[in-house]
Parts: C-alpha cells; structure tokens; sequence
C-alpha cells in the first residue's frame, strides 16, 4: 500500500471512528442529560474559561465552528438556562457566553456519561498510544496541545 492509499485509509477510517463515537456520545447524553455532544463541548469549553465566559468568536475557534454557528447552538442552551449572553460595555459588538451555575453543574454530571463512554469505546490502550494518537488529533485540528 503506498503512502497516499494509508493517508487516505487514515482519515478514512477516523472520520468512520468519530462518527461512531459522536453517536455513543450523543445517545448516552441525551437519555441521561438531555444534550448533545455538541451541546456538552460547548458547556465545556464555556465551563473551562475563566470566569465561565468566552467571546463568542473564540468559543467558535475553539470549537471549529463559524460565528454564527456558535450563535445557533447557544439558543437552545440560553432557553433552558445553561447559558447566557454577556455584552462588553465598552464595545457593544463583543458578545461574551457565559455558563450559569446550572450548565456548570450539567457539565460536571455529564463529564462522567463522557467519560464511560469514552473508556467503553477505547478499551485499554496504554497511555504512550494515547498521548501518540492525542498528539496527531492535535496536528489534524490545527491545536497545539
């Protein structure tokens, strides 16, 4: 197999992989929390930042998202009270999303639905293949580590 057909292969193989897993993920959270994957990483980026708040074009960046796609996802989670909209005032074109205690406390519960899964789904490689194929995500995503 030459290099090109195993890159090929590669990303072949781990668009099916997430694909799978993004479903694992979402099942198991929205029977035990009533979100989405999507809707978790979102809480957790969110719940991650300091002071519970991001610019809502960072939260985009940090999720490989558009603005505006980071806007529509926000919606659903402000209506049910997990999030909730921040402006700057001193620059009233800076929106900030910020985590209510609620979504904080949402996200705590859930991180243990994604961990299982997560373990579940991985079985037991050894932390070396972890940190190796942690580092090449990294690499695809642009994201230094």
């Amino acid at each position: 197999m030459s290099s090109d057909t195993m890159t090929t292969e590669f990303c072949l193989r781990l668009s099916r992989a997430w694909a799978t897993l993004s479903r694992r993920l979402d099942s198991a959270l929205g029977s035990h929390h009533g979100i989405s994957f999507s809707d978790y990483q979102l809480l957790l980026q969110l719940h991650r930042a300091p002071g519970g708040r991001l610019r809502r074009v960072d939260l985009a960046d940090k999720l490989g998202l558009t603005a505006s796609g980071v806007t529509r996802s926000l919606l659903p989670l402000e209506k049910i009270g997990l999030v909730t909209r921040q402006s700057d005032p001193r620059d009233a074109r800076v929106g900030y999303a910020l985590i209510t205690p609620t979504g904080s406390e949402l996200v705590i519960n859930a991180t243990v639905v994604v961990d299982n899964v997560s373990r579940n789904a991985l079985g037991g490689p050894g932390r070396d293949q972890i940190e190796a194929a942690s580092s090449l995500m990294a690499q695809l995503a642009g994201v230094s580590q």
